[in-house]
């Protein structure tokens, strides 16, 4: 059992029945009243973030999890195949519990996969990654550094992000994996 005073950003916990991934968490001891904690909490299922509050002290069950390194071999529409870089064991994941973190890898990538209770949840992915710009429209001439201008990009992971004028099919580029913002050249 976990209690509210052990809470970590990044633990995970069970709130009725439902798997929660702690975001942000805050003790508050106003002057009267019983303490509580303020959480903002990320459903494991579909991402969605929540706020509650509990009373300090209050304990839930903690879930067991697990990174495993893994390999993403492709997506066929309805699953994402993995498979165990150590055991050579291929998994299937629902393509829509690991959508967002689709977006930034490449086939033959390796990836750590996310288990709770021991069923693949989530990708953990780095803060940033080097894609390949598949296609963009040119830049006009005198588009520069300091422009300050933007276009859409077709990454070829096959995501579209906005980047600037400069960038170039072809180019690599690095991308927050957090926001899905361009960062640099790569």
């Amino acid at each position: 059992m976990l209690s509210t005073n052990q809470f970590k950003n990044g633990n995970h916990i069970e709130v009725d029945g439902t798997v929660f991934k702690i975001v942000e968490f805050q003790h508050v001891k106003p002057g009267k009243g019983g303490a509580f904690v303020r959480t903002k909490l990320r459903r494991v299922a579909d991402g969605a973030v929540i706020d509650r509050t509990f009373r300090a002290g209050e304990k839930f069950r903690s879930v067991h999890t697990e990174s495993r390194k893994m390999q993403f071999l492709y997506a066929d529409g309805s699953d994402a195949h993995f498979m165990d870089s150590e055991s050579f064991e291929q998994i299937a994941v629902p393509e829509a519990t690991v959508a967002e973190g689709l977006r930034w890898i490449t086939p033959s990538s390796e990836v750590d996969v996310l288990f709770i209770d021991g069923a693949p949840a989530d990708l953990q992915l780095p803060s940033a990654v080097d894609l390949e710009v598949a296609e963009t429209e040119p830049g006009l001439r005198g588009d520069s550094v300091s422009g300050g201008g933007t276009k859409p990009a077709t990454l070829e992971t096959g995501a579209v992000l906005q980047v600037p004028l400069f960038v170039e099919s072809g180019q690599r580029i690095r991308v927050d994996t957090r926001s899905g913002d361009y960062v640099a050249r790569a």
